[in-house]
């Protein structure tokens, strides 16, 4: 088992933010990410809904033989995961928005939260949220539309200029000093943000901690690839290879898969 892939999903490219990190820290695993960008967003669908793709999505990986999977995606980690859990033996890694470090080390008392509908109204994220934001101020902002747009390329477009502003505003004027990024397509928005946002605002993303996560359940079950030869990294997508291949690193590409 310790030579077959690690499984990565996500509805749509955005958890390739999460494979990044685990890519970086993990080198010699062989990797299969599957972008479910027909079904994408996952946020505005019901628990029920969410769980059957993620569910599908689980079924493909495993019959790819993967050891570990992970949910790398907000949506599909609050509203399924205990539900995958509960069905399949394979070890589960999911992703939550990283409220503890935020809520930890503000400064101001006061920090925003830019996820998805399906995350900001799951059990899983009120759970985590109640649990280290009891003296903390939170700006809770639904990023409606902003996953569509990275999914079609349109990261610079004026439409996500404009969707940002309208976003970012409540939580400047509440003076936020930490931004919490609750969906895995936002990372590719760092950029783009961090020209809009004052130098004092730090933002967070789960990919680190992931990756970490990843290592330390493939070290404890004794699943880790000991060879030191690269990792093979497949990707497949049901939506437009073009846009996975422009933000993949030189070399790789994506395949395209009817699921």
């Amino acid at each position: 088992m310790s030579n077959s892939p690690i499984g990565i999903f996500d509805s749509g490219i955005g958890g390739t933010s999460i494979w990044k990190e685990i890519h970086q820290l993990l080198p010699y695993e062989h990797t299969i990410y599957l972008a479910d960008s027909k079904n994408a967003p996952y946020g505005p669908k019901g628990k029920e809904k969410i769980t059957a793709l993620s569910v599908k999505n689980v079924e493909l990986l495993l019959n790819k033989g993967c050891k570990l999977i992970v949910v790398a995606c907000n949506t599909a980690t609050t509203n399924a995961i205990q539900h995958l859990r509960k069905h399949y033996q394979v070890p589960f890694i999911g992703i939550e928005p990283a409220i503890k470090p935020a809520a930890l080390q503000t400064k101001s008392n006061t920090i925003g939260i830019l996820a998805t509908k399906g995350t900001l109204s799951s059990e899983l994220f009120h759970k985590t949220s109640d649990l280290y934001t009891n003296n903390v101020n939170v700006i809770e902002q639904e990023g409606e539309g902003l996953v569509p747009l990275i999914e079609n390329g349109e990261i610079d477009s004026p439409e996500m200029e404009k969707l940002l502003h309208e976003y970012l505003q409540p939580m400047l004027k509440a003076n936020i000093d930490y931004l919490v990024l609750g969906c895995s397509h936002y990372p590719y928005l760092i950029p783009k943000l961090k020209t809009m946002l004052p130098e004092h605002i730090t933002i967070i993303d789960s990919g680190v901690a992931v990756a970490k996560q990843t290592k330390a359940v493939l070290e404890s079950l004794h699943l880790s690839n000991e060879t030191t030869t690269k990792g093979i990294c497949t990707f497949y997508t049901n939506g437009k290879p073009s846009v996975l291949n422009d933000i993949l690193p030189n070399g790789l590409t994506a395949e395209v898969l009817d699921f």
